[in-house]
């Protein structure tokens, strides 16, 4: 195993649900208990739509809410190079990972292993993160629920 694991949230235009996650993430990473263990953290998008812009305020309003007050980012367009720059690449929804699947075949050899996010849901099946990007403040909170706690499990299962 690498001294340290690096991560990647991957949405459709990296303005909430992967921005969400990378915000979550970043600060759980911070805990002392973890020093040493996670690398680079980041997000992305598999379109091009938002590249250049900050998280939705909505997504920033509900990491603030929860004490993370200090993220920042600029959303970006995912790259196949992607592939050999992380350990872990998560997909939000289904259709996000099967865009990555598809990249994936052109770069066989890569390093990461690419999954929906919600394999570390807890339960019996994987979970999708919805997009809350057209309904209200409750999807943004959901999404933090979510990715709180599969972020939480894969600390616990992956790294330790």
């Amino acid at each position: 195993m690498p001294e340290t694991v690096s991560v990647l949230f991957v949405c459709l235009g990296n303005i909430c649900r992967s921005t969400m996650a990378e915000g979550i993430f970043q600060s759980l990473a911070k805990q002392p208990e973890l020093q040493g263990k996670i690398g680079r953290v980041d997000s992305c998008g598999t379109a091009a739509y938002h590249t250049g812009d900050s998280p939705d305020s909505r997504t920033l309003d509900t990491l603030e809410a929860n004490g993370i007050d200090d993220y920042d980012h600029m959303a970006r367009r995912f790259s196949t190079k992607d592939f050999d720059t992380f350990d872990y690449i998560f997909a939000m929804d289904r259709s996000n990972l099967s865009d990555l699947h598809r990249l994936q075949r052109s770069n066989p050899d890569s390093k990461a292993k690419v999954m929906l996010f919600g394999e570390f849901g807890g339960g019996k099946r994987p979970e999708v993160v919805s997009d809350p990007y057209y309904g209200g403040d409750e999807g943004f909170a959901k999404a933090f629920e979510q990715c709180s706690r599969f972020s939480k499990n894969f600390i616990k299962e992956v790294i330790g």
